[in-house]
């Protein structure tokens, strides 16, 4: 048994730009990233749910941590329940949604699917049609914020070279993939003027923000309208009216004058999980829904993600979800569904799931783990150990993952508080569950 996580951040691993020419890739040939394996295997020593429990007690029972407090700790190697503190009752995830998103995705589409954004000949000559695939990471150029990302520019050349001499005069966008509301229940109206999300639609340039930059914590200026910005950033480049782009639909059966392709799933996964991008989130699940057969709405995209895990032989019966992301408050898992999850992609029964291990943030090294346990002193031990996708709302502090002990064990683990007292202290107190796991010699 081994902990997994792909060497350096996720921006490194990505690479550069991407190829001028979209890549097709087969199938069955998945990405795999050579790895760095963590000493943990079977035969560390088990620790023992009574000393784990000892350990445990006072620290969830504090009151820096939360008046309500949710726990599951599991040991991989065997599957025994080492400590359960309110661990089958469903609370509110935050973040920590985003795994249920990344098992969903990478199981239904697998690792190495790629969303293609099209353009078509419209219905008129000089008409083209931008067509929305849902690929949250494409660019209008190389200043791009995804490493690797789909590029508009390098579409914009393959539709002049298809047209040969005919001039572009007018771009129409077909968003028509997602349909639905663009915001989900139980999101804060400033959600998206405070650039924690963008509206969610079937084409959008870097996660629809006004500019490429990303910023942990929001602030991440969106457009108004993230379809009409790309096909108005898409017109500039084909030297068309950009006050003429409008919404429309592809024709049936329209001649194809270009296409690109975003990065593999199971980098877009990485880039949810370490940099916790909820309109990445948001578009993965609605690929999920598409996989399924499902309408690429939020109710479509939540049915077919609860649908994913049930068909992974998870049981989803307390499992509600209003969004992909853990933005809404209506969500509510349980952290004993969190370290089943994390369980089973940690048991190699599901070989798509392993890729979720690849995209954790590392507790005091990268993504919104960076800069997690750093103090009190004694949760320094769990940097570079702890892996594990971080939530975060008012009032509200999540953590779910992995670890390795000193003793060599790997366990998987979900931390769920509301109510702490103080947000800086809160998070630090849900450091310090599994920085003792790591250290107690249980």
């Amino acid at each position: 048994m081994v902990g997994l996580i792909r060497p350096g951040p996720v921006r490194e691993w990505l690479g550069a730009e991407g190829s001028p020419e979209p890549t097709v890739v087969p199938p069955t040939v998945e990405p795999v990233p050579t790895p760095v394996l963590v000493a943990a295997s079977a035969g560390g020593v088990a620790p023992s749910s009574a000393k784990v429990k000892a350990a445990l007690d006072p620290l969830v029972k504090s009151s820096s941590i939360g008046s309500t407090v949710h726990v599951s700790v599991v040991d991989v190697a065997s599957g025994d329940v080492l400590y359960a503190r309110n661990a089958d009752v469903p609370t509110t995830p935050a973040s920590t949604t985003k795994l249920l998103t990344a098992a969903a995705v990478l199981s239904a589409r697998g690792p190495a699917h790629r969303i293609s954004t099209r353009v078509v000949a419209g219905s008129v000559p000089g008409e083209v049609v931008l067509v929305g695939g849902g690929d949250p990471t494409l660019s209008v150029n190389g200043k791009a914020l995804f490493p690797g990302a789909a590029r508009l520019d390098q579409l914009a050349a393959q539709v002049k070279k298809s047209l040969g001499g005919t001039e572009p005069t007018r771009v129409l966008v077909d968003t028509s993939l997602f349909s639905g509301p663009e915001t989900a229940k139980g999101w804060s109206p400033d959600d998206i003027s405070f650039g924690q999300v963008s509206r969610i639609q079937a084409l959008m340039t870097n996660g629809g923000r006004v500019k490429p930059i990303h910023n942990e914590f929001g602030g991440d200026p969106r457009s108004g309208d993230p379809a009409i910005a790309a096909g108005k950033a898409f017109a500039k480049l084909l030297s068309a009216p950009q006050s003429t782009v409008r919404r429309g639909k592809a024709p049936a059966a329209a001649t194809e004058l270009g296409v690109v392709q975003s990065p593999p799933m199971v980098q877009l996964s990485d880039w949810m999980l370490e940099e916790s991008d909820n309109t990445v989130a948001e578009l993965l699940g609605r690929q999920v829904a598409l996989a399924r057969k499902r309408p690429a709405t939020f109710g479509g995209t939540t049915d077919a993600i609860v649908g994913q895990l049930k068909d992974l032989g998870l049981g989803t019966a307390d499992l509600d979800l209003s969004d992909a992301s853990g933005l809404s408050r209506n969500n509510a898992i349980s952290p004993e569904l969190l370290t089943r999850l994390l369980g089973l992609a940690a048991s190699g029964e599901q070989p798509a799931l392993s890729g979720i291990f690849g995209g954790l943030p590392v507790a005091g090294w990268s993504g919104t783990m960076e800069k997690r346990f750093k103090s009190p002193k004694p949760n320094q031990v769990g940097q570079g150990v702890v892996r594990a996708k971080t939530g975060t709302l008012s009032g509200v502090n999540t953590m779910a993952g992995q670890l390795i002990t000193e003793d060599g064990r790997l366990l998987v683990f979900a931390v769920m508080a509301k109510g702490s007292p103080n947000a800086v202290t809160g998070k630090a107190a849900v450091d310090k569950v599994p920085a003792r796991l790591v250290s107690c010699g249980c």
